[in-house]
């Protein structure tokens, strides 16, 4: 989401080399993503989005599954 914003933070983006594509780099990625698929779970269940919150089974489930790798 940060990557998304077209301001002061490309510079910090920029700047900073991507990590090496390690394992660990990997499962952290994955890890990261399940934490933000909960949080949007939880803002569309406070919404009241009912069918947003049904979607993002799937997604949590793609991530999830690749973590276990």
């Amino acid at each position: 989401m940060a990557r998304a914003k077209q301001d002061e933070r490309l510079s910090f983006f920029e700047a900073c080399p991507a990590p090496a594509d390690t394992e660990s780099v990997r499962w952290r990625r994955h890890m990261y993503e399940v934490r933000h698929l909960g949080a949007l779970r939880l803002e569309r269940h406070r919404l009241g989005n009912q069918a947003g919150v049904r979607d993002s089974y799937p997604a949590v489930a793609a991530e999830l599954s690749a973590l276990a790798r």
